[in-house]
């Protein structure tokens, strides 16, 4: 997936859910930024900051979109009370959302506009509930929250994940997650289960469940036990 343009220079918490959601990108801090910095294969799409300069944000969006192919898509973020400010420039973004945001609905507002625009591939990701698990970058999150996890926690995490419902037994996860020819034993697994749920938090540690006298299981089975 070719990066995001992002302008201007996001703050943190711009940074950060672009991140946690998996889109590349790279920070524009010039009206001319776009063409300085364009990728040889070119944008795949725009998030314009129009808070702090929105002459300048609906400046680059105008150029962009008088491209000889316009780019899209342009996700616009505004503060509530340049809403008004939207009228007859529709023609400029594809979608806006107020801007600071909630990181659940960022993510969400990207993922449809790609899923309705076509103007870009949403990275691969693997989901339950409150919890994304970015298999490009090797990033997790949980509610918006960051884990900051190890390489195998990650590992057994994600396979854990991919298969909700299913009960697994120490040995297969040994097997499946660390490898045949991993020779530790089976406390190795329960080890790096307790710490995935303390990394989970409280409220979320009962989604790794276990299943006593067999093993371990992540989220509801299909009957809800």
């Amino acid at each position: 997936m070719e990066p995001l343009l992002v302008f201007p220079d996001p703050a943190a918490d711009l940074a950060q859910a672009l991140d946690q959601a998996g889109y590349p990108w790279n920070g524009v801090s010039a009206a001319f930024g776009p063409v300085q910095t364009e990728p040889s294969d070119g944008w795949s799409g725009a998030v314009i900051v129009a808070v702090e300069d929105p002459e300048g944000a609906f400046s680059v969006c105008r150029s962009l979109r008088q491209r000889d192919v316009p780019l899209e898509p342009i996700l616009l973020l505004i503060s509530p009370t340049q809403a008004a400010d939207l009228e007859l420039r529709d023609d400029l973004f594809d979608d806006f959302c107020f801007y600071p945001f909630q990181g659940d609905e960022f993510a969400a507002r990207m993922k449809h506009l790609f899923w309705r625009t076509g103007g870009g591939t949403r990275p691969e990701l693997v989901e339950y509930g409150e919890l994304r698990l970015n298999l490009e970058t090797y990033q997790a999150a949980i509610a918006g929250k960051p884990l900051d996890l190890t390489y195998m926690e990650y590992e057994l995490l994600k396979f854990l994940v991919s298969h909700p419902g299913k009960v697994f037994t120490r040995e297969t996860l040994l097997s499946r997650v660390w490898g045949y020819e991993y020779y530790g034993g089976a406390r190795t697994v329960d080890v790096h289960i307790r710490r995935l749920r303390a990394k989970l938090g409280e409220e979320h540690a009962n989604l790794i469940q276990t299943v006593r006298s067999v093993g371990y299981r992540f989220g509801q089975s299909r009957w809800g036990l």
